[in-house]
């Protein structure tokens, strides 16, 4: 096994209109390495690039409550997927799911099925909405829950079952066809958490979330959208988004307020010019990382990221049971790692308590999945140092 991570030359591309001077993707790789290597690092539209949107504010006098900005954003958002939806923005990603689950009617104190491997955001928001968090496992290959898995379960389920959020893993999306087969053969409503899944979530099959959170590949600084093709509950989410309004200032039904403002709005509209660009520069270091860590076979990818899809975050699986041993030897070299998702939700306090099933594959996989550093704005030479750091660990740990 090499004790190095192979060198690899920087492609050459037209650097994009962002935070970083335009002089190319990457710094030369023999710049002094920074003191510490973070995790991640957003990537957001640079002021100039936010500025014509402001003054289209200025000029029309409308600051929220659905203005010009946000009513474009939406239908720019709406037009990257493969069928027509209809489409909301929500403050947040956390509050989208919970407005999504009170517009679909899932009854109140019923139990929302919801992966143990998952953000806790994804629990949050079924209390939210008065909904009990029922814990399952994921499958072993994919890191999400498998519909004819719940399917077989729900009979034994601890109580009635009144819906289910399948997770997409770190920007992958779930088989969103197969749980629209799930949601009619069962007539329970299904909500899909794409949070990170801005690129591959272009499908609708069940109404999805995307998060539009600063720290995604496409971010507004807080927010999120829920897309369907059912456009009665994308209104009625509408309407839980703004007190329950409906062409008047009379509340039908107990809501909130949960709408994004022009101001977000001119970030989002930046935010999508610049996206092809950004993209790219994702899909780049992506690449350049797995070039670097091409003798490492230990160090497993998930499939596809970097090449058909992009998303703001590095995950890989370790030899079972290594990602503590590994963390630590990175951390003490200066280079910063993340457990995304913990050691499952079942481990915090607020959700110990809850309904579970057996979660073998969830704790296999809180054992070998690490978050790596990888941002847009990742240099060749902090590529190549984690690489090298990467490899020297598993050495060391005789992996």
């Amino acid at each position: 096994m090499p004790s190095a991570a192979r060198k690899i030359a920087p492609p050459q591309i037209e650097a994009p209109n962002a935070q970083t001077p335009p002089d190319g993707l990457f710094k030369a790789s023999q710049e002094a390495a920074p003191e510490k290597l973070m995790v991640a690092r957003p990537f957001m539209p640079v002021a100039a690039a936010i500025t014509p949107y402001l003054g289209r504010i200025d000029g029309s006098g409308w600051y929220s409550d659905f203005g010009p900005l946000l009513i474009e954003m939406e239908r720019r958002l709406a037009a990257r997927f493969e069928h027509p939806v209809a489409l909301a923005t929500v403050a947040n990603g956390t509050q989208a799911l919970t407005l999504a689950l009170m517009a679909s009617r899932a009854p109140q104190g019923t139990l929302c099925a919801v992966p143990s491997w998952t953000f806790v955001a994804t629990l949050h928001a079924v209390v939210a909405a008065g909904m009990i968090p029922w814990m399952v496992d994921v499958d072993p290959v994919t890191w999400m829950m498998d519909p004819a898995v719940l399917q077989e379960q729900i009979p034994h389920a601890p109580g009635p079952v009144g819906a289910v959020i399948p997770v997409g893993a770190f920007g992958v999306v779930p088989d969103l066809a197969a749980w629209a087969k799930f949601r009619d053969e069962t007539g329970l409503p299904v909500i899909a958490d794409c949070a990170a899944a801005f690129d591959a979530c272009v499908r609708a099959d069940v109404p999805v979330m995307v998060s539009l959170h600063a720290t995604k590949a496409l971010g507004v600084g807080e927010g999120g959208f829920i897309a369907s093709t059912d456009k009665a509950l994308v209104q009625r989410i509408r309407e839980t988004t703004t007190y329950g309004f409906r062409g008047t200032r009379v509340s039908l039904f107990p809501a909130t307020n949960a709408k994004l403002s022009e101001y977000a709005a001119a970030v989002g509209m930046a935010s999508l010019d610049a996206w092809p660009s950004t993209r790219l520069r994702y899909a780049a270091v992506a690449r350049l990382l797995r070039m670097a860590l091409v003798d490492a076979p230990q160090v497993v990818f998930q499939p596809g990221w970097g090449m058909s899809w992009v998303t703001s975050t590095c995950i890989v699986r370790l030899p079972e049971g290594s990602a503590e041993r590994i963390e630590a030897r990175l951390n003490a070299g200066g280079i910063d790692t993340r457990r995304w998702w913990g050691h499952g939700c079942h481990t915090s306090p607020a959700f110990a308590n809850l309904p579970r099933t057996d979660l073998p594959v969830t704790d296999s996989l809180a054992g070998s999945v690490l978050g790596l550093p990888y941002y847009a704005q990742m240099s060749l030479g902090e590529v190549d140092r984690l690489a090298s750091a990467l490899i020297a660990a598993l050495k060391a740990e005789g992996l």
